[in-house]
């Protein structure tokens, strides 16, 4: 089994930044993937933001050029530092990570930004 742990949410302003930290332990050889999703209520939750053992990094749209996923591997921990934030980022933020084809979650952390 493996554990995924956020933190590092919070409530900002308009323009403001956040760092959200995902750390992960349990059964873990070696961690896939890891992704940020975020989910608002009423709605499905929707990929942010993903990036690969190696490094490779894909972003949605909307966030692109403001928020930078990363990872430390040695650590089994995964990044998303968030910038120039909009209301609309405004959402409960959960990591992924994927463990031998199988993918595991966090419990959220709630990310509020203020206009």
């Amino acid at each position: 089994q493996v554990q995924l742990v956020e933190s590092g949410g919070g409530l900002v302003q308009a323009g403001g930044s956040l760092r959200l930290s995902c750390a992960a332990s349990g059964n873990i050889f070696s961690i896939d993937d890891m992704a940020w999703y975020r989910q608002t209520p009423g709605n499905q939750r929707e990929l942010v933001a993903i990036v690969s053992r190696g490094g490779r990094a894909n972003y949605e749209d909307a966030v692109k050029g403001r928020f930078t996923i990363s990872r430390d591997n040695a650590q089994n921990t995964g990044y998303l530092q968030m910038n120039n934030l909009k209301p609309g980022d405004t959402a409960v933020y959960y990591c992924a990570a994927e463990v031998r084809y199988q993918w595991y979650w966090g419990q959220g952390t709630q990310v509020t930004v203020s206009s």
